[in-house]
């Protein structure tokens, strides 16, 4: 069976290391980049079917990362993974294309379900989000 392959964007690297040990066991963890402009780079060229982004990254951020991705043609959902529990983040996340949104204070336990839900092609936000 193959697992879904997933590429980690964060600019702090404990974050990344936490993230990738929490998903490995359920899935293939392609790569994992510190800035958006390594984002878009890797995501042109590893392929991932999901990425988990942070929104705010030196060079490039997060959502213009998604958004040039998304131009060049990439068809890999993004969840993101933030500290910013706003919902005008989260609305400029869907705006675009977006499948999950979740807040780092509950990565271990939103993170897997957001992921999943976005290869079935279903929205998830963290609870911890309000309008």
């Amino acid at each position: 069976m193959n697992r879904a392959r997933v590429l980690l964007a964060d600019d702090n690297a404990v974050i990344l290391d936490r993230v990738r040990v929490l998903l490995s066991p359920s899935f293939e963890v392609v790569g994992a980049v510190t800035n958006g402009q390594e984002l878009f780079f890797a995501g042109t060229h590893l392929a991932p079917d999901v990425i988990v982004a942070d929104i705010t990254m030196p060079v490039l951020g997060g959502i213009e990362a998604a958004q040039q991705l998304r131009e060049a043609g990439s068809r890999a959902r993004f969840v993101f993974l933030t500290i910013h529990n706003e919902w005008e983040f989260v609305e400029a996340c869907v705006a675009q294309g977006a499948f999950g949104y979740v807040a780092k204070a509950h990565m271990k336990t939103d993170l897997i379900p957001a992921i999943k839900a976005a290869l079935l092609g279903r929205t998830f936000i963290s609870p911890l989000i309000s309008r």
